[in-house]
């Protein structure tokens, strides 16, 4: 193997060995929360969860985002769960491969 291929082969493999380490979260959208109270109830409780890394709760655009920490899976329904037993409602739920920095960037920059 030439030195070109040698150094193509290392690129390939640690680009694909960076995208199987994107964080994956769960993103929700609520409905119900009108005040920053709100956000730090449905923030705290989801913390509480042992696969939380991170939380993020947008009030404007009604998103809650559930980080999950490195090597472990965030349970679809116990976070749902969580927010309904807080009193608000869940519209749509769906797992992205973002960090919650990565969320609340994306939403910061929609405005």
């Amino acid at each position: 193997m030439n030195c070109m291929s040698r150094s193509l082969l290392a690129l390939t493999l640690a680009a694909m060995a960076a995208s199987s380490f994107a964080a994956t979260s769960v993103k929700a959208t609520v409905n119900g929360m009108v005040c920053a109270f709100c956000a730090q109830g449905i923030e705290k409780r989801l913390s509480k969860l042992p696969a939380t890394q991170a939380v993020y709760v947008d009030l404007k655009q009604k998103v809650v985002a559930v980080e999950a920490k490195d090597g472990q899976t965030l349970d679809a329904k116990a976070i749902t769960a969580e927010i309904i037993d807080a009193g608000y409602d869940v519209i749509k739920l769906e797992t992205v491969q973002q960090s919650a920095a990565e969320i609340k960037a994306d939403m910061k920059g929609g405005k």
